[in-house]
């Protein structure tokens, strides 16, 4: 099972994910945000780190030139575009980095794989998150229901966020299709905005895996 912790706001705690053998870290850079990284974090910090976890930008609604030039300051692996992008911006990244695109889902979504036909040959991967929630743009510790997943095609591996905690592996565990990629953590792991339980990380590590 691949994990994504997102929402690190300092080197330390990025540090300890690494540690933890954690796939995939995501660091924010909407303004917007309570977990928002460019005033904590320097690229050069980042540059002069080794890690092995996969580094995932996190953008709102940002042009190719601003992401592309945050990518090489922090040296990104992975963008997560989490607002209202075009496949076009899609397209354009996906020739230089690998892309993560974000649906949310409501209780007015009726159809899963209506939303994805037009990038279904533009990005990687997608991520589906609790929709209802715009002000925060993720980490609202909202869930979804998964069943419209189950029921959907998909055909792309998917990271599954919204409102996961530390006493649902069991419901991880029961979660069944082909494409179920990763996990996506956040706000249910946290003792303040963007500050991590590593206690609860390592627990849900070692009980999911």
């Amino acid at each position: 099972m691949n994990i994504k912790v997102c929402g690190i706001t300092t080197m330390k705690q990025l540090q300890q994910l690494d540690g933890l053998e954690i796939d995939f870290v995501g660091l924010n850079f909407y303004k917007g945000s309570v977990r928002y990284i460019g005033d904590k974090i320097t690229g050069k910090e980042i540059q002069n780190a080794d890690f092995d976890i996969k580094k995932v930008g996190v953008f709102v609604n940002t042009g190719y030139d601003e992401i592309m030039r945050t990518v090489e300051e922090y040296s990104l692996d992975i963008v997560q575009l989490h607002g209202n992008e075009k496949p076009d911006l899609c397209s354009a990244l996906s020739e230089d980095i690998e892309v993560i695109k974000v649906f949310r889902i409501d209780a007015t979504t009726k159809n899963v794989d209506e939303l994805l036909k037009d990038f279904d040959d533009v990005c990687d991967y997608y991520l589906f998150d609790a929709g209802g929630q715009k002000e925060t743009l993720g980490g609202s510790g909202v869930k979804f229901d998964w069943d419209l997943l189950v029921k959907a095609k998909i055909e792309k591996p998917f990271f599954l966020s919204g409102g996961i905690g530390p006493d649902d592996t069991a419901k991880i565990k029961a979660f069944k299709h082909p494409d179920f990629f990763a996990i996506d953590i956040n706000s249910k792991f946290e003792t303040a905005p963007g500050v991590k339980d590593m206690g609860k990380i390592l627990k849900f590590v070692k009980d999911l895996r």
